[in-house]
């Protein structure tokens, strides 16, 4: 199988999240929307033993059009939305909410101590926008996983198939996700979808792609020009992987919504003020 080259690699820089700062290389000036991919937000915190766990976190807000999924790959996340979803993942586990037409959700912190997570957004198709909204724990053992002939390279498939290994999470469109962890010299061959968009964002660590050193903290973007790529473990590494199907449609993001178009997206913050989206009342 050919290699696919390099296209971009996009350094994370910081972004302050009200009282929270987050490293985001997407939406940045080199990649604005990698279709169906909106935004990275990679935090890691600590939580000090006598701080009080339901005033942590992320409290009740809205969200429309997308899904907003959680990576968790130190700690715990406690999800509670307005349909009634209420849910804890550790480490290892992903939480996958499609929004649909409107919820209101919070993740607090499950335990005190270090916590390090991604939140994707990722786009939905038009036709799915207003569909009702759906909620997917994943714990870390129900992950699909595969180990590399090497025995260094971990890979817990959450969404769609890589490997030959399927994840249990349902998506809108076709899209593969995994959490990467992988000990210095180790090696592997990540095939996917030659017309996927596809990038890997290492957290920590680093690795060789395409004859570059990928250093912490870095988003690569994948080229179209073949059909996977080989990653060379260069210290320990804990990596995001994934790819999806472009959806090609224009799309507005605006605050926590992501519509098709900027109606959408007033008719999106006017629902939320009538309270179409529901209430959550932690």
């Amino acid at each position: 199988m050919k290699n696919r080259s390099i296209e971009k690699v996009v350094f994370a820089q910081e972004h302050a999240m009200g009282d929270m700062y987050v490293k985001q290389p997407l939406p940045s000036r080199q990649v604005n929307y990698l279709d169906p991919f909106v935004l990275l937000h990679h935090a890691k915190y600590e939580i000090e033993e006598d701080h009080p766990l339901e005033f942590a976190g992320v409290g009740p807000h809205p969200h429309r059009g997308f899904a907003p999924v959680t990576f968790v790959f130190e700690g715990g996340v406690s999800h509670q939305d307005s349909r009634g979803n209420i849910g804890t993942v550790y480490k290892g586990g992903v939480q996958w909410m499609n929004a649909g037409m409107g919820i209101i959700h919070s993740e607090r912190p499950a335990v005190s101590g270090t916590h390090e997570i991604i939140q994707m957004w990722v786009n939905t198709p038009a036709r799915n926008k207003m569909d009702q909204p759906t909620y997917h724990p994943l714990k870390a053992e129900e992950a699909g996983n595969f180990v590399s002939n090497d025995k260094l390279v971990h890979v817990a498939v959450a969404s769609g198939e890589l490997l030959n290994v399927k994840g249990s999470i349902p998506t809108l469109s076709p899209v593969n996700s995994a959490i990467i962890r992988a000990q210095k010299g180790g090696s592997l061959f990540v095939p996917f979808g030659e017309s996927h968009n596809a990038f890997l964002y290492v957290l920590g660590g680093k690795v060789k792609i395409d004859g570059q050193v990928i250093n912490k903290h870095h988003m690569v973007v994948f080229a179209h020009d073949g059909e996977g790529f080989e990653l060379e473990i260069l210290e320990d590494t804990k990596a995001l992987f994934m790819s999806g199907e472009p959806i090609g449609e224009e799309i507005v993001s605006q605050g926590p919504f992501v519509m098709n178009s900027q109606v959408e997206i007033m008719e999106a913050y006017r629902d939320f003020r009538k309270g179409k989206m529901g209430v959550l009342i932690e």
